[in-house]
Formats: structure tokens, sequence, C-alpha cells
């Protein structure tokens, strides 16, 4: 008789990532788990002392995919705040059930904003920006703020269905506060 396949962290997370992306975090338990795996669900609870561990782990997965797809950045912008401000609202749109894991769920870090742009996780994003935009780093975080907020409260508003995605109106709207949050910072430094 052959060995049983090893079921690993990995594979689970994995398995919960698909399922949370799929029907959403609330569908996560370790019999869904366990039916995506194919296996019992005890590698799922000998791995995850609780769901809600596996969860948190699903989270931080969740979190790089969603760095990950913000960087995603065609050739066809050449603003990257812009392109990454459209990313993050197009995650809402195509990603809806992952963008209310991360931003609706209750599970976000602690942080506050402004501590999350000076994460680790975020500084890929913010050196971007800063390169692309030639501004000082101070600058860069301030636009930043205005650009996200902006973003944040189109993509929740989408991901709420209260407002239909039209991605020319949207890129419009970016277009206008960038340009205002680049004008305030430069109006700042005179």
């Amino acid at each position: 008789m052959p060995p049983k396949a090893r079921i690993t962290k990995d594979m689970i997370i994995d398995a919960a990532f698909e399922i949370a992306r799929e029907k959403g975090v609330e569908n996560i338990n370790a019999r869904t788990v366990s039916n995506r795996l194919n296996c019992s669900t005890q590698p799922v609870m000998y791995h995850f002392a609780t769901i809600e561990e596996l969860k948190n782990a699903v989270y931080i997965r969740t979190d790089q995919y969603h760095t990950e797809y913000l960087m995603r950045i065609s050739g066809a912008w050449e603003d990257v705040m812009l392109a990454i401000g459209l990313n993050y609202i197009r995650f809402a749109v195509e990603e809806l059930h992952l963008f209310r894991f991360l931003f609706q769920s209750g599970f976000i870090a602690e942080n506050s904003l402004p501590e999350m742009i000076d994460s680790e996780e975020l500084s890929p994003i913010i050196f971007a920006m800063q390169k692309a935009m030639n501004r000082s780093m101070a600058q860069t975080k301030e636009i930043f703020l205005t650009l996200a907020l902006f973003a944040h409260g189109y993509a929740s508003i989408i991901a709420n269905n209260a407002l239909e995605y039209d991605e020319e109106l949207i890129k419009v709207h970016l277009e206008r506060v960038y340009r205002g949050a680049i004008l305030a910072t430069r109006e700042e430094v005179e």
C-alpha cells in the first residue's frame, strides 16, 4: 500500500486562501479545507490549533497577494500611483471576497494607516511611487495617503454594491485627486 500524501501547512493555507477567494473567509473551516484537499480534518487541526489561527495565516497570504496585485502595472499608465490606485479599486471588483477579507472583516492589522505607510510590506509600493514621481519620501507618503483614502473609499463603495464599476470614470477621478495631491505638496514646499 503506497504511503498517504503528506498534507503540509502551506497546502492548507493555499486551500483556505482559495476558499476565501471563491466563497469568502466565513466559509473557511476544517471541513471545507479538508474537502478541498481531499483529506480528513486531522491534518488541518494538526497544523492549526484553531480556525482563527488558520484565518490569520490566510490573511497574511491574502495581504501578500494584494501587494503583488497592486504592483501589476501595465505600460499603458505613465504614473505609477495612478496605476496602483486603479489596481486597488480593480482588486475590489475582481477579488471581491479577498477585498472584503482584507479591509472589511475585522482581521485588519492593528496598525493605523500612517503606521501601514511606514510598514515593510508597503515599502516596495512607496519606493516605486517615489521613484516615478521624483519626490521626497515625505511628499510621496502624503500623496500616497491622499490617493489611498480616495481609492479605498471608491473600492469600498463598489465592493458594497453601491456603485457600478466604470473604469474610465474612475481614471478621471483618480487623476484629479492625484494631481491635486501633487499640487498641494508643491505648495507646501514653496
